[in-house]
């Protein structure tokens, strides 16, 4: 079959606007990266100049109580929790603030060898290399402030367990074959640290000035790590082939799920430590209606992700929903969940 001339002269305009249109993509998330890299240059944190750590008000006292746990944590808020004697919320407080440490410092170091396996896959010139750099640099920061803080709280947390800490010499493996796929591991682990961070910090309540600043320093930086994730799933699984981007619209709930719950629901040794029983780590740790809905607002910046980058379909919804964690979409990144209006007031009232 022979084109027109009108119809080849059309078929060109049309590959030339999606030829412009491509280009226009492209320079606006190059302009993202710089946006991104410039962000790291101008405010970042060093963490043996940033934290004042002998600064008198930095030392751990074990009578603090505030070492006691705020109610924007789960377990802070529950019956048991509060029925205990104050000596015991304030060693179950510290042993849980460690572990968070450690947890975050294991995980940012998995994070670090995924993206410096990606950052060594780069081509000359391409300005992802440079932002990726700069983030793998602020996460040994953040691992050396965790480190120390875990250090100073002077309790021996095992941090990350269980099969999470067997896959992490696989993370080399999965960034060269399905980079896709190892960014939304990346966010799998950064949202609910966030989500619950943000809880905490947003909700106003007391705590040691250490893990404070600790806290506040993890979030600023944070924000960067997930903006980028988010940028380059929306930019990458698109243009991905059909078997990516349907196996990825399923992985992505697991992966959240899995994650979340290897990073936020304590390991057995702190239960064996405070003989919490099991029927109050179930209940908090998915099966009252409380903690189910914190569960869902955990990911409503990422349930928006997963509409913007063409991976909610009907199979990968049902995913979502049996895994726990569908619900509605964020209307903008990082806005208030209902959790976390809730945990606010419930800090104010207290």
């Amino acid at each position: 079959m022979t084109l027109s001339i009108d119809d080849a002269v059309k078929a060109d305009r049309q590959n030339t606007a999606g030829n412009d249109a491509a280009a226009a993509e492209t320079q606006k998330y190059h302009e993202l990266l710089s946006t991104l890299s410039e962000g790291s240059v101008r405010k970042n944190f060093d963490p043996y100049t940033d934290i004042a750590w002998d600064s008198p008000e930095f030392v751990v006292d074990p009578t603090d109580r505030r070492w006691i746990l705020p109610v924007a944590d789960p377990l802070g808020r529950h019956p048991w929790y509060q029925s205990q004697p104050v000596e015991k919320q304030i060693a179950i407080g510290m042993w849980r603030q460690a572990n968070i440490m450690k947890v975050g410092l294991h995980f940012e170091n998995a994070l670090i060898r995924g993206i410096m396996h990606y950052a060594f896959m780069l081509k000359n010139g391409d300005p992802e290399f440079r932002y990726v750099t700069h983030e793998a640099a602020e996460e040994c920061n953040h691992t050396l402030m965790f480190q120390e803080g875990v250090n100073r709280i002077g309790v021996d947390v095992p941090g990350m367990t269980g099969l999470l800490r067997k896959a992490v010499p696989l993370l080399g493996i999965a960034v060269r074959v399905f980079p896709e796929l190892f960014f939304t591991f990346v966010l799998s682990g950064e949202e609910p640290i966030d989500h619950l961070q943000k809880s905490i910090l947003r909700a106003g309540a007391e705590m040691p000035p250490m893990v404070e600043r600790i806290m506040q320093i993890h979030v600023a930086e944070e924000a960067r790590h997930i903006s980028f994730a988010h940028e380059y799933l929306i930019r990458k699984v698109p243009t991905s082939n059909v078997v990516k981007r349907g196996s990825l619209s399923v992985l992505m709930p697991i992966a959240m799920r899995w994650l979340c719950d290897a990073i936020v629901i304590p390991p057995k040794e702190f239960s064996e430590e405070f003989d919490i029983p099991k029927s109050v780590i179930k209940e908090l740790y998915w099966k009252a209606p409380e903690s189910k809905e914190v569960l869902r607002d955990i990911f409503g910046d990422v349930r928006a992700l997963a509409r913007s980058a063409g991976l909610m379909n009907p199979v990968s919804k049902a995913v979502w929903k049996l895994c726990g964690i569908d619900g509605r979409e964020s209307r903008y990144r990082s806005e208030p969940t209902a959790d976390q209006t809730k945990v606010a007031a419930l800090t104010r009232a207290a």
